[in-house]
């Protein structure tokens, strides 16, 4: 069984934000596989359960808001009995290119507060990511809380219209080989 956890903040205000961009790329993925999330309060998160290539994947929106993603992602992962190595968190970066992914299979927050919460709740840094460039541009927050511009948004969705196979990849290969096919700009 897998947990794939895409960040973001709840709410229709943030809905489209560059720091959103973790919930677009599941979204997609579970539009794809004709899932649909579902809100369970308990575990402070919108839920999706699909099986792809025979395997149980479950899909969360932390309902937290960003800086407390790790409530949820616990709380999730304790409730389905999930290896922490089995769960892939997806989120945006501000160190890279718009619309660059680079795939890891552990490491620092990066200063990414809604991994940084992960990682504190659940006391690893060996955590699974795919982080998607967003660049840097002025205020953090307020960059971060913007929308993409329209040539931007071209290159995003590119790479949202890729997250199917990324994950139908990441459920059956070994995960060298997910980094190696996907780790380019």
């Amino acid at each position: 069984m897998k947990l794939i956890v895409g960040l973001g903040n709840p709410g229709k205000l943030y809905e489209n934000t560059r720091h959103n961009l973790g919930f677009m790329f599941v979204d997609k993925v579970v539009k794809a596989f004709a899932g649909k999330f579902k809100l369970d309060k308990a575990k402070k998160s919108e839920i999706c359960e699909l099986i792809i290539n025979d395997e149980k994947v479950i899909f969360i929106k932390p309902q937290t808001f960003m800086n407390n993603s790790g409530e949820a992602v616990l709380a999730v992962a304790n409730f389905y009995k999930i290896d922490y190595e089995d769960i892939l968190v997806i989120y945006d970066d501000l160190d890279l290119e718009v619309a660059q992914v680079k795939i890891k299979p552990a490491g620092s927050s990066g200063g990414h507060k809604g991994m940084q919460s992960i990682i504190d709740h659940l006391h690893t840094s060996d955590i699974k990511r795919i982080r998607i460039g967003i660049s840097k541009n002025g205020n953090t927050i307020d960059h971060v809380l913007s929308n993409f511009a329209k040539d931007e948004r071209i290159v995003i969705d590119l790479v949202l219209d890729k997250a199917p196979e990324i994950i139908e990849d990441y459920v059956k290969v070994n995960f060298d080989i997910l980094m190696n096919k996907y780790n380019h700009k």
